[in-house]
């Protein structure tokens, strides 16, 4: 478990809105950690908590148990008012308001009685390949592995007994949003990430349903896609309020009280957008972590449709082309684990940004004899290169110099590896991003990262000041953004002007432009990746 506060300006000040429940709280349920985040009516980031958890491949299949949903939520609240408590000498009764993100898509299938019918099934399953492809071809819109719908459909297809006992999907956001509100909706963002929206009408595509039950039908589906499906809900509209029990979800003391309103429930994707401020067309971003993912948002549709890319929403629902990766920074972490215990044998305490700060500070001066160098981070299958499993590689041409800051370079360089690939068909199909602005913990190591993302998507670069803090942060100015539509303060903003003028009004990003020579050197990285992959297919079918 960690903590950290970010606290600034009057400390008096922020403990009378804390103490006054004039904040706003933002819980993420990331891959890797669940965090909680306090901001004030401004945005400022005042404290965080987290908790951690992993995954666990059971029978074939990546889930986590609703018990460690449950577990984790308690502790990183915990956390975070530990730190309140610390910092300000006061403990949080209330909130002007909250909100929940999560991992997006993947499959959470409950009865009638709101039973989980089979263990959830993560976005990082790709067994659903027959589903996606069957969906992608009859829509005429491309249907990833990871999305809600296709791991529906896949059921179908295989037949699984509990279909016949569906009575609702929904999200992990949506899932956590129901325990502490008692609703059972999305937020149009994370919904995007379940089945299509209409751009026009800001909910499901309604021809796109009907498709869906003529083909579901035909397979024993019992009930209308629709009917399974959460209600969907924009950026700014009231999403409930926080019931008793859900307070004791958070909080089994009893110390949170119920009725603060909760805004929609948003997927990690939206929050990324929001923490970013990217989102009005022409902006991007990059969030950087387990997976990593760029969403673009779009000024016109594409013009053909491409597997490596899926067309989801804003959190107030404008189209956006996302470029998602299964695999991001774990493997590049778990090096990062090694050269800590290997600090620890010689009795010498490092951090983790030490660690990285190590590893990847001279990466763009490896020199030469780095060409021969190659990193492949796929944990897990991957659409974009191919892959239906995942064999971790790093591999070396015999005449190759082996050296930390080469070996850093191109761990570096294959964490960004399918995300160009996918970046390249957007700027085929004429895409245009003004800056990409990227968030995740990756993003802290003296620009390094920032750099090499620039060259990777051959775009300026800009990492702003809430890099570090990532999705609980975007959730949380969100839940503000909800509070003040309700009250009057946002005066009739969208949520890009709302941002614009309330959160990031006086924040300054400086922006990394790539050189010409990081452009080619990472082509000519990507180029040696590529060939490369034919070792990962070798690896995938040698070494089960």
């Amino acid at each position: 478990m960690t903590s950290g506060t970010s606290a600034t300006g009057d400390t008096a000040a922020a403990r009378q809105a804390i103490d006054e429940g004039r904040t706003a709280l933002g819980i993420e349920l990331g891959s890797t950690r669940i965090k909680a985040t306090l901001i004030d009516e401004s945005g400022r980031a005042l404290a965080s908590g987290s908790s951690t958890w992993e995954n666990q491949f059971v029978e074939g299949l990546w889930t986590y148990s609703l018990e460690a949903v449950h577990a984790g939520l308690r502790e990183a609240y915990a956390d975070l008012t530990a730190e309140v408590a610390r910092a300000y000498g006061v403990t949080p009764s209330t909130y002007g308001s909250l909100g929940v993100s999560a991992m997006m898509h993947g499959y959470l299938a409950f009865d009638a009685d709101g039973e989980l019918l089979v263990p959830f099934r993560t976005w990082r399953n790709t067994n659903t390949g027959p589903a996606a492809e069957t969906l992608s071809q009859s829509f005429g819109v491309n249907i990833p592995l990871r999305w809600s719908v296709a791991h529906y459909f896949q059921a179908l297809l295989d037949s699984e007994a509990h279909v016949a006992r569906v009575s609702s999907l929904t999200t992990l956001a949506g899932y956590v949003h129901k325990l502490l509100s008692g609703q059972n909706v999305l937020g149009v963002g994370d919904a995007s990430g379940m089945f299509p929206i209409d751009a026009a009408t800001g909910g499901y595509d309604a021809t796109l349903l009907q498709r869906f039950d003529e083909l579901a039908s035909a397979k024993g589906a019992p009930t209308g896609l629709l009917e399974l499906l959460p209600p969907v809900l924009p950026a700014g509209a009231e999403a409930g309020t926080l019931t008793a029990e859900g307070a004791a979800v958070l909080d089994p003391s009893g110390t949170l009280q119920p009725g603060a309103p909760l805004c929609p429930p948003e997927g990690d994707a939206g929050t990324g957008m929001v923490a970013t401020n990217a989102v009005a067309k022409r902006t991007g971003n990059v969030s950087a972590g387990t997976s990593i993912f760029a969403m673009v948002v779009l000024e016109r549709p594409l013009a053909n449709m491409h597997h490596e890319i899926d067309v989801v929403t804003t959190p107030e629902g404008l189209p956006v082309a996302m470029v998602h990766c299964n695999n991001g920074s774990s493997e590049l972490g778990a090096w990062g684990g090694i050269f800590a215990e290997f600090a620890a044998a010689l009795g010498v305490k490092a951090e983790s940004d030490q660690i990285f700060g190590a590893v990847l500070g001279n990466a763009l001066e490896a020199g030469d004899g780095a060409d021969g160098l190659l990193a492949y981070n796929l944990l897990s299958g991957e659409p974009i290169a191919g892959t239906d499993e995942g064999r971790p590689l790093f591999v070396r041409t015999p005449g190759s110099r082996l050296t930390l800051a080469g070996f850093g370079r191109a761990q570096l360089y294959g964490v960004f590896a399918t995300l160009s690939l996918g970046m390249r068909i957007l700027a085929s199909e004429g895409v245009a991003v003004d800056t990409m602005f990227a968030h995740g913990g990756l993003f802290r190591t003296g620009g390094v990262a920032q750099r090499v993302l620039a060259a990777a998507v051959g775009s300026p670069v800009a990492v702003g000041e809430g890099a570090g803090e990532g999705g609980s942060w975007g959730i949380a100015l969100l839940a503000a953004y909800t509070r003040a539509v309700k009250d009057g303060s946002a005066a009739g903003r969208d949520l890009g002007t709302w941002l614009n003028e309330t959160v990031f009004a006086a924040t300054a990003v400086e922006p990394v432009t790539p050189s010409e020579q990081d452009v080619a050197d990472y082509a000519a990285y990507l180029e040696r990746w590529q060939a490369g992959l034919a070792v990962q297919h070798a690896a995938i079918k040698a070494i089960s």
